[in-house]
């Protein structure tokens, strides 16, 4: 759920850089689909994500052949590798095996673990505004974990750790393309991805030892989804890399914000998700908090918002 956007400048929105963006978000909020439709035809969604990353490196290593030697020069894209790595298997999976809304929601309090990542990583003190920022999150995913069977607001199951493990590695991530900036973008990208496909497979094969992943299989069917999604990560990498670039950056996250629209309508549709009264009070909490993170004033030197989303 990955992208590079870092170092972009804000240099006046246009309808085509928001229609780019929006199509990143489509493909991102609708990926649960292509990801449930592997795993039917016998493909685990964590062998499919270190197949579909594998398919994207390849690509972009033929179309930026320069970007390992950078890759190769700082050590500290490994710590982004792995951020964006474990971003993507929690995401990944949760979507795959969970209520994708409910997934979805409990990703998306990243703003709200930006605010500690950045205090911790980049030693920025929280403000009185993301401090508020953060209750208001935390206060959404209480009502969402409050389930009517559950005592306490606690995660119910593993797709909700792992949303949540998922939300908390792309704030890491997002700090580590800060930490990155002075590094080519086309290395970042290879971090990124290259990660994400490497950590998918090396956390699918620990499963395999402990009899909770299966080994690898894929039907001839699934041949086609799995070309057609990795086709769709990089359409999606391009628009956020083109909407980003003429955005300003709390306008790319508002934007980018819309997956959770496309994911919650998909999901009712096809019966993979339940729209409770609760998830959608506790949801409009989580989402007022990110509309919050993506209007408050960027400070000095911030990169721009890479977008799972790679969620």
């Amino acid at each position: 759920m990955l992208a590079d956007a870092t170092g972009a400048a804000a240099r006046g929105g246009t309808p085509k850089a928001v229609l780019a963006l929006t199509l990143n978000a489509f493909i991102w909020g609708v990926s649960w689909w292509p990801l449930r439709q592997l795993q039917a035809h016998g493909l685990h969604p964590l062998w499919a994500t270190a197949l579909v990353y594998a398919i994207v490196v390849a690509g972009l290593l033929v179309l930026q052949p320069k970007a390992w030697r950078g890759f190769a020069a700082h050590p500290q894209l490994w710590l982004l590798a792995a951020g964006a790595g474990l971003t993507n298997v929690g995401f990944n999976w949760a979507v795959t095996v969970g209520d994708v809304v409910r997934v979805v929601l409990l990703f998306y309090l990243m703003p709200a673990w930006s605010v500690l990542v950045a205090w911790a990583m980049l030693g920025e003190k929280p403000t009185p505004a993301s401090l508020l920022r953060l209750l208001l999150a935390m206060a959404g995913v209480l009502i969402v974990l409050k389930g009517p069977d559950s005592p306490w607001p606690v995660p119910q199951g593993g797709a909700d750790w792992l949303a949540i493990m998922g939300g908390l590695s792309f704030a890491l991530t997002n700090a580590m393309l800060r930490k990155s900036r002075h590094t080519l973008g086309e290395s970042r990208m290879l971090a990124m991805f290259g990660g994400s496909g490497l950590m998918a497979a090396c956390v699918a094969l620990l499963g395999m030892s402990q009899a909770v992943v299966p080994a690898p299989a894929l039907a001839l069917a699934g041949i086609p989804v799995v070309l057609g999604l990795a086709l769709a990560f990089m359409v999606s990498n391009a628009g956020l890399q083109y909407g980003a670039a003429r955005l300003a950056a709390g306008t790319t996250a508002i934007v980018m914000l819309t997956e959770i629209l496309f994911a919650s309508l998909s999901s009712a549709a096809l019966g993979a998700a339940e729209l409770t009264p609760r998830i959608l009070l506790g949801g409009s909490l989580i989402v007022l908090a990110a509309l919050l993170a993506a209007m408050a004033p960027s400070a000095p030197a911030q990169t721009a918002p890479g977008g799972a989303e790679s969620q």
